[in-house]
């Protein structure tokens, strides 16, 4: 592989277009233009990674990005000129993309771990069940399908170089990426979610990083009509994780998680086998602050499902008066424990990737706040003034004046239909977020005190309950379920098991996962406490009990006290319930503390035997005795209440 002609520091697109030929001097050489970038300064293993897909997939040039400014401008003046990005007018270096209606969410029937052994990918499910807790492929499988579809993917297309740290730039808890990538969108995205920096180089020198692979799969001339200027191959869609390699293969979706391979696919399933390997935790939940009237502060981790309300968490502007929020980060901790024994965690992102749909002043002021400015906003309606719209800001905007919808069609609020899709999103830099914490990106991380799991759960489950220790700590979170949402593939609203809100984001096998859990519970380290928390019950009305939303830093409250042993907590059969007027509901009006924390022995003993049989059918054998022996126990507390 050589690199032709004058180096510099950009090249315009005509250049591109002329220029960046690939040439064949024989069947194992390959000659490809860098158009921008030293391709003889790259480390060893990071030039033979670039060669060998260039091999397959025969672009016409290769782009080292370097994640500077200048390199932001240069591709978002391309996007733009091409019709891919839409300048929003209204605010400061925002802009909108509309994706091919057929490429708008996480593929997760699409999505496959490859193991040698199909067991180490996922567990042993009972005969005639349909495992749900990850999709294995096996190797040769794996090979013949992407060789189906890599050969010559990038044909008349520039392969971009991403260089990226998860966590800071050689933090002791991050690890280094390397994507691939034919899409500038996924450039962009990038740059906003993950740190690019050539100084990538220098830190990784010899050492190992994760090997992301990706392609829309639309080689030039296009195949398939090109809808809102995103080219895609939604019909051959395959995401592939090979944990052993920590390898990620992502072909024919643009769309989010599906190209940003540095979220869910190295973040969790690709960071999770790292984890388990290596004795830490990377998991999908939110990291927060919250300090009390007497400046004592705690730091809480929190796991939701997808569009579940951690944006909402991570960001939340306390009701109460004296208490101060600060965010860490909406979506993914890495949590490691320290030499003093406490569970530490960083976010290894740099951006925040949220749902659009519902987030609003009233729901979420700071999210908004933080998207006001060097944001790309997917799939939402623009206003005509050159701002955004989405389902939840009806208030926001003036109801007389046309939007335009994510599919281009004119619209008011009020018609029929709906103005952003319901997975529509924001990336927007955590740096933007009003309430990031000084410590976001320090390498230590953040000292763990609780982690919270929670979900949609329109009855039966109260607001609020502390597990009694560790292990049934550990068998609450493998009970999670919740109402589905817009974020995956499913339609219409169901209540669904996401066990520990990892179900579509598991890099191994989920009877290990639990295992690994149990096994960080170790003599001299100081465990955080687990709760599990429900927003969303419903009275016979169809009302929430709980304002939700800025009132929920009283039951934050609650769990920083219990954390500190108040004694406000009494023993149910399925967790440590809040006591009478412990939680503080000064000011709200039609509160229920009867309707919140009961604990129907009908539902409940029906919830224990589907949750019991669901992990045995799911997990089999590799379902750990711990955990079978706490959902005995629970079983027996629940029917003797």
């Amino acid at each position: 592989m050589g690199n032709r002609g004058e180096r510099r520091n950009s090249i315009t697109e005509t250049e591109i277009e002329d220029k960046a030929d690939v040439y064949l001097n024989d069947r194992d050489h390959i000659e490809v233009h860098v158009v921008k970038g030293d391709f003889t300064a790259l480390p060893e293993k990071v030039k033979e990674f670039i060669a060998e897909n260039v091999k397959v997939c025969r672009p016409k040039g290769i782009y080292l990005c370097d994640g500077s400014e200048e390199e932001r401008d240069e591709i978002t003046e391309k996007m733009v000129a091409r019709g891919l990005l839409t300048p929003l007018q209204k605010y400061d270096n925002c802009f909108l993309a509309r994706t091919d209606p057929a490429d708008v969410a996480r593929v997760e029937g699409r999505t496959f771990t490859v193991t040698k052994e199909k067991y180490a990918s996922v567990p042993h499910v009972k005969e005639g069940v349909k495992g749900i807790l990850g999709q294995w492929m096996g190797e040769e499988d794996a090979r013949r399908e992407s060789q189906n579809r890599l050969a010559g993917c990038m044909k008349g297309r520039v392969m971009y170089v991403i260089p990226f740290s998860m966590g800071p730039v050689g933090g002791a808890l991050s690890k280094i990426g390397v994507q691939l990538t034919d899409f500038n969108y996924v450039v962009l995205s990038m740059r906003i979610m993950t740190r690019v920096s050539s100084k990538i180089w220098d830190v990784l020198g010899d050492g190992e990083f994760v090997r992301c692979f990706h392609s829309i799969g639309a080689p030039r001339p296009v195949q398939r009509k090109v809808i809102n200027h995103w080219p895609c191959d939604p019909e051959r869609v395959l995401i592939c994780h090979f944990p052993d390699e920590r390898r990620v293969m992502s072909y024919g979706s643009g769309y989010g998680g599906n190209s940003l391979l540095g979220k869910k696919c190295f973040a969790l399933r690709i960071a999770g086998r790292i984890a388990k390997d290596e004795g830490w935790l990377a998991e999908h939940m939110l990291i927060l602050s919250i300090t009390n009237p007497k400046g004592e502060e705690k730091f809480i981790a929190a796991a939701f499902p997808s569009a579940c309300g951690k944006t909402n968490m991570a960001m939340i502007t306390p009701s109460l008066p004296g208490y101060t929020a600060r965010c860490i980060g909406d979506d993914i901790a890495w949590m490691r424990f320290g030499e003093d024994g406490r569970l530490r965690a960083i976010n290894p992102e740099a951006g925040f990737f949220g749902v659009a749909p519902g987030t609003s002043t009233k729901t979420n002021p700071v999210a908004m706040k933080s998207c006001m400015k060097d944001t790309i906003f997917t799939n939402v309606g623009m206003t005509e003034d050159g701002g955004i719209f989405w389902e939840g800001m009806e208030k926001e905007v003036d109801r007389e004046k046309p939007i335009t919808t994510w599919l281009g069609d004119k619209w008011k609020v009020g018609m029929e239909g709906k103005a952003a899709h319901p997975n529509s999103r924001f990336c927007c830099p955590a740096s933007n977020c009003p309430i990031i914490h000084p410590k976001w990106e320090h390498p230590d991380g953040v000292p763990i005190d609780a982690i919270i799991f929670g979900g949609r759960r329109p009855e039966g489950v109260p607001l609020v309950y502390e597990s009694f220790d560790w292990q049934h700590g550990v068998m609450i979170g493998a009970s999670l379920k919740s109402e589905t949402t817009a974020a995956a593939e499913f339609k219409g609203k169901q209540i669904m098991h996401d066990p520990m809100a990892m179900r579509p984001f598991l890099g191994y096998n989920f009877g290990d996962y639990l295992q690994h859990w149990l096994d960080v519970d170790q003599p001299g380290r100081h465990m955080p406490k687990i709760f599990h928390v429900n927003w969303f019950r419903l009275n016979e009305q169809g009302k929430f009990l709980w304002p939700g939303f800025s009132e929920n830093v009283r039951v934050i409250d609650w769990i920083c006290r219990r954390v500190d042993n108040e004694d406000i907590a009494e023993p149910s059969p399925i967790g440590l319930l809040p006591k009478s007027g412990s939680i503080c509901t000064e000011g709200l009006s039609g509160i229920s503390e009867e309707e919140l924390f009961s604990v129907p022995k009908d539902y409940w003993t029906e919830d224990i035997k589907e949750t019991k049989q669901f992990l045995i059918d799911q997990t089999g054998c590799d379902l750990p005795s711990v955990i079978l022996d706490e959902l005995n126990k629970q079983q027996e507390r629940i029917e003797n209440m």
